[in-house]
């Protein structure tokens, strides 16, 4: 296990320049994975028997680089993984004061509602059966951002704040969908190109983002809310009469005005519907068999309406597919997605590649109460990117541990 470890150590971090930096991340890889409560630095350091003051040094002020390693980290777990989906999802965090990066007020999903909270935005390989993320940006709220502030002196308030916290003068707010969009660039640039893009409808919602995936030829299954606006498959734009005058002839358009995803749902009604089992749940019962995840869903073919989305030269905007769960029972649809998936996609590949999200959850607690990601208690930039960095690697030892010799993962 030991040598499993080191050999895994020195692969990743083959990138850190000095031979002590390479030898203190392996000690604090180590340190992630030993059994204890708290994975901050020193608790670590006890545990592990070193100078707390070493891996305070090495998280806070060593100047290494995250890129190689996180890019060393993706090609590895995706090799491993063989990921079926890339997931967008994003975590936050709750913490005290305002000093460390980027906290503020703002909605977690986490947290189920608007707290003081660090929010991180993250790219998953995901599998039914395994996951580990692929990448990680700090969400920076407008409140951080030199370039909001409506007074020069705020402004300089921010970048007091931003200089303790070592934020780089290149870092500005930008909505978590275009962190998303520019993690998937960096992974695309590497070689590495998504089977499908999966997120919930933080991501599904923003019209440019499902754009700028279409923009790469990127396939996309992604939750939305049934007030979207859309056409039926079937709708045909056409051009209206030209009248006497001046003026530029209008072009070819829709009759009716869209629909909402929820009306055109139910308006298919109770005999579109179709009982799809995505995957079986965990053991459970005296006979400790598995569960059946089911319920029944309604796919449609539509064309999603907004004035954003490109239109053909006779007026047609682009089709796709909607899907909705409607439970037996329920008296509306409970969820709805938009994919971009070709037209003959089996209902079931769709149902199970937007219920994958499922695996986020279950990185997200390994991460935060196995590896700490949650358990920084730095107040940097650099400092929580080292850390992310660090924790992302001990998930992903473990992931391909598991993978190759369960009865050892929990050796580490």
């Amino acid at each position: 296990m030991g040598e499993e470890l080191d050999a895994f150590a020195g692969q990743v971090f083959s990138s850190l320049l000095r031979s002590d930096q390479r030898a203190t991340a392996g000690v604090y890889l180590r340190g992630l994975m030993l059994d204890g409560r708290r994975k901050s630095m020193q608790p670590m350091a006890a545990r592990l028997g070193v100078d707390h003051q070493r891996l305070q040094q090495f998280i806070t002020n060593s100047p290494w680089d995250v890129v190689p390693v996180r890019r060393t980290l993706a090609r590895l777990a995706i090799q491993a993984i063989e990921p079926q989906a890339w997931v967008v999802d994003d975590t936050g965090q709750a913490k005290e004061g305002t000093e460390s990066a980027c906290v503020a007020r703002q909605y977690s999903g986490t947290l189920g509602k608007i707290g003081n909270c660090q929010v991180a935005v993250s790219v998953h390989a995901v599998t039914d059966k395994a996951s580990a993320p692929l990448d990680w940006r700090l969400f920076m709220p407008v409140s951080w951002d030199d370039r909001s502030a409506s007074t020069e002196e705020s402004a300089a308030e921010v970048r007091r704040r931003r200089r303790r916290c070592q934020i780089p003068d290149t870092q500005h707010h930008r909505p978590k969908w275009q962190l998303a969009l520019e993690m998937i660039d960096d992974l695309l640039a590497l070689g590495h190109r998504p089977p499908v893009v999966v997120a919930d409808a933080g991501y599904g919602d923003t019209t440019a983002f499902r754009l700028a995936l279409t923009e790469r030829d990127l396939d996309y299954v992604l939750a939305i809310k049934g007030t979207t606006s859309a056409h039926p498959a079937d709708a045909v734009p056409v051009t209206p009469a030209r009248t006497p005058g001046r003026g530029r002839p209008p072009g070819p358009s829709y009759p009716d005005p869209p629909s909402n995803c929820k009306d055109l749902i139910m308006a298919a009604g109770r005999s579109a519907r179709r009982k799809v089992t995505w995957r079986r749940g965990t053991r459970t019962g005296p006979t400790n068999r598995t569960a059946a995840m089911r319920s029944e869903f309604t796919a449609l073919r539509i064309r999603p309406a907004n004035r954003d989305i490109p239109r053909a030269d006779d007026g047609t905007l682009p089709e796709q597919w909607l899907i909705a769960e409607w439970p037996a029972g329920a008296p509306e649809p409970t969820d709805y997605w938009l994919a971009s998936l070709p037209a003959d996609t089996p209902i079931s590949t769709m149902v199970r590649l937007a219920k994958i999200r499922w695996r986020i959850e279950h990185d997200y607690r390994e991460l935060k109460t196995g590896v700490g990601l949650d358990h920084f208690e730095g107040r940097s930039w650099t400092g929580w990117h080292h850390h992310a960095t660090l924790v992302t690697a001990a998930h992903v030892f473990l992931t391909r541990l598991r993978m190759t010799n369960p009865k050892a993962s929990g050796q580490a």
